[in-house]
């Protein structure tokens, strides 16, 4: 299981120059690519979105790739004559204001940065390869941070889905008693208002059978202990391409749909504490699952 979430770098090194390749994803519904790429290189944002799809399903996945001279090959030229503009201006600016301005090593560093002249870059076409080997690295260390990431929310979501199943045993046990402490009661109002009427009588069992039917929630039991069941499988099973972040949304909507029912039918004051406890959990697990892959 994958996370959504994840940082993953890769570098490449052609004609003294090094790429650099960051790729960074938050999670969303489906697949969606941004680029940072050089002006020179943006044809190359096609053949890059291609080989993040084949390694990535899910997710916002943003893409920067800067390019660095090698060591060794890291000359710098400047304009010089730009440079020398710069140094007459700030010195008259500095004589107007009467302060001393001997330009010291920081600031001509500075200048020849700011006036620094780059040689052109290679042509998209030419530098693919390199750049794609070095989007290859970088997806490689994305994935193995998303597949970490994922083994944590495997693990997070299973022990909340153990929770939601004790949730589901106490409802179980507990909602066994509501019909015989509803039938009890009833009896005990009757003959609190002076009407003296055995279980057996017809008033009586027509009305407990009223009431057994509207809070009967055998079906949602059932249900719900199947959703369990499918949502702790599928976290470890991986679906198609590995993708299992939709069927684990769609089983949790079933989930919250079962013990909302249960809750509204509930006449019990200990089933109605747990679903109140499911769907808390149940929210926190939404959460969660929307970083999956």
């Amino acid at each position: 299981m994958q996370s959504m979430t994840g940082f993953g770098r890769g570098s490449a090194t052609w004609e003294g120059l090094v790429i650099n390749v960051e790729l960074s994803s938050v999670n969303r519904r489906n697949l969606e690519t941004s680029f940072n790429l050089p002006k020179e290189w943006q044809a190359l944002e096609r053949p890059l979105a291609n080989a993040i799809r084949e390694r990535l399903q899910r997710g916002k996945v943003h893409t920067v790739l800067n390019v660095d001279v090698a060591e060794g090959n890291n000359a710098l030229a400047w304009d010089g004559a730009a440079v020398d503009a710069s140094l007459s201006k700030l010195h008259k600016l500095a004589d107007r204001v009467g302060s001393a301005w001997p330009p010291d090593v920081d600031t001509l560093f500075r200048l020849v940065l700011q006036h620094r002249v780059d040689a052109d870059l290679p042509s998209a076409e030419e530098a693919e390869p390199y750049a794609m080997e070095a989007v290859r690295a970088a997806l490689d260390a994305i994935t193995q941070m998303r597949n970490a990431e994922g083994e944590a929310l495997q693990r997070d979501l299973a022990d909340r889905v153990d929770r939601l199943r004790a949730c589901w045993n106490e409802i179980k046990s507990v909602g066994d008693q509501t019909l015989p402490n509803y039938r009890q009661a009833l009896l005990d109002r009757l003959r609190q208002a002076g009407l003296e009427l055995e279980l057996e009588d017809e008033r009586v069992l027509k009305e407990v059978a009223i009431f057994a039917d509207r809070i009967d929630v055998t079906e949602e039991i059932t249900r719900l202990d199947s959703h369990l069941a499918q949502f702790k499988e599928t976290l470890y099973t991986a679906g198609q391409d590995g993708v299992i972040g939709r069927k684990l949304e769609f089983i949790v909507q079933e989930i919250h749909r079962e013990f909302n029912t249960i809750g509204s039918k509930a006449n019990n004051l200990a089933v109605t504490k747990q679903v109140i406890e499911a769907k808390n959990e149940i929210e926190r697990i939404r959460e969660q699952v929307q970083n999956v892959e």
